[in-house]
C-alpha cells in the first residue's frame, strides 16, 4: 500500500467502542428476531434485551484505565471522535445499568400491555445512544447520540396502543425534543462557521481566537447550544413537558426517562461547556446558576403542591421531584465556570445516586399499580401493612432524595454539591438550594410518613375513591416477580451505598476529564 495512502486510514478500536455497539447490536438481533418468533416464545427477547445490555456492561471492565481514543483526525491524533476516558465509563456505566434495571421491570408490562419486540428494539436502540453520548468528542457525533437516544424514547413513550394519555404525552414529549433539536443544530452550525472545526477540544481552541467580526456569531452559538441541552435536562422554563410525558408513559418508561434521558442531557451540557466552551464561561456560568436556582424552586414547589387523590399523582410528584433534582445537578456545571471543571465531579457522584433510588421509586410505584393502577399518593397509606418491605424500601428512597440519614448517600451527594456552590463563590446559590432542599423535606417526608400509617377504611371521610382501573382484587394480580426484582436491586444497592459511599462520592474530588 502507498505508503502516503497508509497515513489516511483510519484505524478502528472496537474493544473502545465495544459497549454502545453491543447494545447496537442486541437491538438488532431483537428486530430480527421479532419477525420469526411465535407469541407464546416472545419472553425470549426480553431475556436477549437484558443479556445484551449485560454484556455492554461488562465490556466496560477492559476499558477501566480510562485512557482509549478512536475515531481520530489522521493529521492530529489528540482529535478524536470517541473517547473512553474515566467520565465517559462512568456516565455509560450510569446510562447501561439504568437501561438494565428499565429491562428487568419490562418484562411484566412485555407480556400484558406493550409490544415486545418493538418494545425491546426501541428499549435498545435508545440506550446505544446514550451509551455513545458520554464518548463524543465532537459537535456532529453528539448530536447524533442525543438523538439516536431521543427517537426511541418518543416511541416507547406513546407505545401503550389505545391510551389517549400515552398518545398525548408522546406528542408533548416530540415536540419540546424536536424544538430542542433545531435550537440545538443552529448554535451547533455557528459555532463551526465560527472555528471552521467540529471537534470539542478544536472548538475550545478556535472560540479562543475568534476573529472580531466573528465574534456576535460565537456567542450566539454557544448560547443556542446551551438553551438546546437545557431543553434536553429539564430546566425551567423547558420543563413543560416533564409531567405530563410522565404521567402518560408506561411506568417503566417514565423511569428510564427520568434517569437515562437526564443523564444524556447532562452529560451533552457538560460536554459543550467543559470541554468545548471552557473560553466562554462568562456566558454560560451565570445563565446556569440561575437557571439551577429557577429549576429547583419550581420543581420543588409544584411537587409540593401535588394532591395526594389525583390520578396517577404518584407519578406527578415524582416528575416534578426529577426537575427540582436537575436543578441540583446544574449547580456543579455552575460552579466549574469558576472554579474549573473538577466541579463537574460533584454532579456525576450525585447522579449515580439518583439515578439508584428514583429507578428504586420507579419500581415501587410499578409494584403498586398491579394493584392500584390509579396510582395516587393516597393509595399508598398504610404499604407497611401490606407490603412492608416494599414500604421499607420506598421510605428509604425518599429519605435518600430528601438527603436525611439513614439515606447517608443522598446527604453526602447534596452537601458534594453544596461544597461545589460554595467552593465557586456562588453562596447565594448554596442559599437557595438550602431553602428548596427544605421545601423538598416536607413533600419526601409526607409521602414516607403515608407509607406507615393505619390504612383508610373503605368509604370513609379521605378515602380514595374508587375507579375503573382499582376494581381488580388484588388476590388476582400476583406479586410481579420482576417489579420485585428491581426494587430488591436498587434498595440492596442504595443501602450498600449508604452504608460505603467512598466509590460514588470519590467522583466528587477527582477530576474525571
Amino acid at each position: 500500500m502507498n505508503p502516503a495512502a497508509a497515513g489516511l486510514v483510519q484505524s478502528v478500536d472496537w474493544q473502545a467502542i465495544a459497549p454502545p455497539t453491543l447494545t447496537a447490536v442486541a437491538a438488532l438481533v431483537v428486530l430480527v428476531a421479532d419477525l420469526f418468533t411465535e407469541e407464546r416464545r416472545k419472553p425470549l427477547l426480553g431475556a436477549t434485551a437484558i443479556a445484551g445490555l449485560a454484556a455492554a456492561l461488562l465490556a466496560l471492565i477492559p476499558l477501566r484505565a480510562g485512557d482509549r481514543s478512536t475515531f481520530c483526525l489522521t493529521t492530529d491524533a489528540t482529535a478524536c471522535s470517541y473517547t473512553a476516558d474515566h467520565f465517559t465509563l462512568v456516565i455509560q456505566f450510569l446510562v447501561l445499568g439504568g437501561a438494565l434495571l428499565t429491562a428487568v421491570l419490562s418484562l411484566t408490562d412485555t407480556r400484558r400491555e406493550l409490544p415486545a419486540g418493538e418494545y425491546w428494539f426501541l428499549l435498545l436502540a435508545s440506550a446505544a445512544g446514550a451509551a455513545l453520548l458520554p464518548a463524543s468528542r465532537d459537535l456532529a457525533t453528539l448530536v447524533v447520540a442525543l438523538e439516536v437516544a431521543s427517537l426511541p424514547a418518543f416511541a416507547l413513550v406513546g407505545l401503550r396502543r389505545g391510551d389517549r394519555r400515552s398518545s398525548e404525552a408522546a406528542l408533548k414529549f416530540f415536540l419540546s425534543s424536536v424544538t430542542a433539536t433545531a435550537v440545538t443544530l443552529l448554535g451547533v452550525s455557528f459555532v463551526y462557521a465560527s472555528t471552521g472545526t467540529l471537534h470539542l477540544t478544536r472548538v475550545a481552541a478556535g472560540l479562543a481566537d475568534v476573529p472580531a467580526p466573528l465574534g456576535t456569531l460565537a456567542t450566539t452559538g454557544v448560547a443556542l447550544t446551551l438553551v438546546g441541552f437545557a431543553f434536553k435536562t429539564a430546566a425551567v422554563p423547558f420543563h413543560f413537558w416533564v409531567p405530563d410525558t410522565y404521567a402518560g408513559a408506561p411506568l417503566p418508561v417514565a423511569g428510564y426517562l427520568s434517569v437515562v434521558g437526564k443523564a444524556v442531557g447532562f452529560t451533552g451540557l457538560i460536554l459543550v461547556t467543559v470541554v468545548a466552551f471552557p473560553g466562554h464561561s462568562r456566558v454560560w456560568g451565570p445563565v446556569l446558576a440561575v437557571l439551577a436556582a429557577l429549576t429547583m424552586t419550581a420543581g420543588n414547589v409544584a411537587a409540593l403542591r401535588q394532591s395526594a387523590t389525583r390520578t396517577g399523582g404518584a407519578v406527578r410528584l415524582l416528575a416534578w421531584s426529577s426537575v427540582g433534582q436537575a436543578g441540583y445537578l446544574l449547580v456543579p456545571i455552575a460552579a466549574a465556570a469558576y472554579a474549573g471543571d473538577d466541579r463537574i465531579g460533584a454532579t456525576v457522584a450525585y447522579a449515580l445516586m439518583y439515578a439508584v433510588v428514583n429507578l428504586g421509586a420507579f419500581s415501587v410505584a410499578a409494584l403498586v399499580a398491579r394493584t392500584r393502577p390509579a396510582n395516587r399518593i393516597a393509595d399508598y397509606r398504610g404499604l407497611y401493612a401490606t407490603r412492608p418491605l416494599a414500604a421499607l424500601a420506598l421510605g428509604f428512597f425518599l429519605l435518600c432524595l430528601a438527603g436525611l440519614p439513614p439515606g447517608v448517600i443522598g446527604l453526602f451527594a447534596k452537601v458534594a454539591v453544596f461544597s461545589a456552590a460554595v467552593d465557586a463563590g456562588l453562596g447565594w446559590l448554596a442559599v437557595v438550594m438550602a431553602v428548596n432542599v427544605v421545601v423538598a423535606l416536607y413533600y419526601y417526608l409526607r409521602w414516607t410518613a403515608l407509607l406507615f400509617r393505619a390504612p383508610e377504611a373503605a368509604g370513609a371521610p379521605g378515602a380514595p375513591v374508587s375507579t375503573e382501573g382499582d376494581r381488580a382484587a388484588p388476590s388476582r394480580r400476583p406479586r410481579p416477580a420482576p417489579a420485585a426484582v428491581a426494587v430488591a436491586v436498587t434498595a440492596v444497592t442504595a443501602v450498600v451505598l449508604s452504608g460505603w459511599p467512598q466509590p460514588v462520592l470519590r467522583f466528587a474530588a477527582t477530576t474525571l476529564f
